[in-house]
């Protein structure tokens, strides 16, 4: 495997005023998974074929394993690339489609069919070695796609957005698959993701897009609880983060202490789940109107209405389906803080400013 780092990579198209990608800088360690995450259109495809030879960057550089690649076809950067509709052969049988690579680069037969057998072992498609494409379920064609990519034993996989063809029980179980089969192998990888789920569950680090510019990278974890703006506060959580202009608070009748009374503008992000509720009042909370109650099973999702405003709560009560009116308070702690003139993150956060 190898390192991949990608400097100051920017892309336009000929007749074509849009600038596609914008000075992208970030590095894939060995033996990391790393996705590159945001919502169609931010660019995550160009880069991914960037990175794979099959599209040119009009500047930057990208190097794998130390060596600069601009210039070097894709077959012989020595990477494996699974598409989002698997691209297998529909006349070939599962056995020709995994193997039809090593075929081509001379390998010994006796070695071809040695990796044949470990890598369909290890995938469960051993019993399907005579069948076709056409035979097979989205699920297992989508394992014979890594089967072929897996079989090179590459330096580098790229996976666009792999998943996207199943539906949600499959793609729910085989995310968990990818991650163990990736991190058995070492894998060194790059994936293409506009579901946050996948990224956040798979990921050892995340780079997050939005028109064609880095808005983060970073760890799932450090992404949820530190995002960098309010873009990224916004994508990442389901349901997505409330944010609130002081104003905005003010009319709640939030009490507006430590660095929310300051003058300068800001947003103030609170998540769903850091909102606590009450069926009954309760001195200094804020009252609500119940205007959705969605529940999900293991929580129950509400959009309140206070001061004009929607405001969406997680909780884990069961809330009766008559009760239409709610108290809420945020909890200061998770409060985050956002500039107003350009939505970047504002490093203090309110509780630990009124600690200070």
């Amino acid at each position: 495997m190898a390192e991949v780092k990608i400097t100051n990579v920017s892309k336009t198209y000929e007749g074509n005023p849009r600038t596609v990608l914008r000075e992208i800088s970030f590095m894939v360690n060995d033996g990391e998974f790393v996705s590159l995450l945001g919502p169609s259109g931010c660019g995550k495809t160009t880069l991914l074929r960037i990175i794979a030879g099959l599209d040119e960057q009009s500047s930057g550089v990208v190097t794998i394993g130390g060596e600069n690649v601009g210039g070097v076809p894709p077959r012989d950067r020595d990477m494996a690339f699974v598409f989002q509709n698997y691209a297998l052969y529909p006349h070939f049988s599962v056995r020709d489609n995994i193997s039809l690579g090593l075929k081509l680069r001379k390998i010994p037969r006796g070695e071809i069919e040695n990796r044949v057998k470990s890598i369909t072992e290890m995938l469960g498609l051993d019993h399907l070695l005579d069948r076709k494409p056409r035979a097979l379920s989205g699920g297992q064609r989508q394992r014979v796609a890594l089967a072929r990519a897996l079989i090179r034993k590459p330096k580098v996989f790229l996976l666009d957005e792999p998943l996207s063809n199943l539906d949600a029980k499959l793609r729910d179980k085989t995310r968990g698959e990818l991650k163990m089969l990736f991190k058995k192998v070492k894998g060194t990888v790059i994936y293409v993701t506009h579901d946050q789920i996948e990224a956040m569950t798979m990921s050892d680090k995340i780079v997050i897009l939005h028109d064609g510019q880095i808005q983060q990278v970073g760890t799932p974890n450090e992404i949820y609880e530190k995002p960098a703006n309010v873009f990224v506060a916004t994508f990442i959580g389901t349901p997505q983060m409330n944010i609130l202009t002081k104003a905005q608070l003010g009319a709640l009748g939030y009490p507006l202490e430590g660095p929310l009374a300051d003058g300068g503008d800001f947003a103030c992000g609170v998540r769903p789940e850091h909102i606590s509720l009450s069926q009954e009042p309760r001195p200094g909370w804020l009252e609500g109107t119940v205007a959705m109650c969605e529940p999900t099973g293991a929580q129950t999702i509400l959009t309140l209405s206070s001061s004009g405003l929607d405001i969406r709560c997680c909780t884990a009560l069961k809330w009766p389906p008559g009760r239409t009116r709610a108290w809420f308070t945020f909890d200061r702690e998770r409060l985050r803080l956002f500039s107003g003139a350009d939505g970047a993150r504002l490093a203090e956060a309110p509780a630990q400013a009124a600690a200070a």
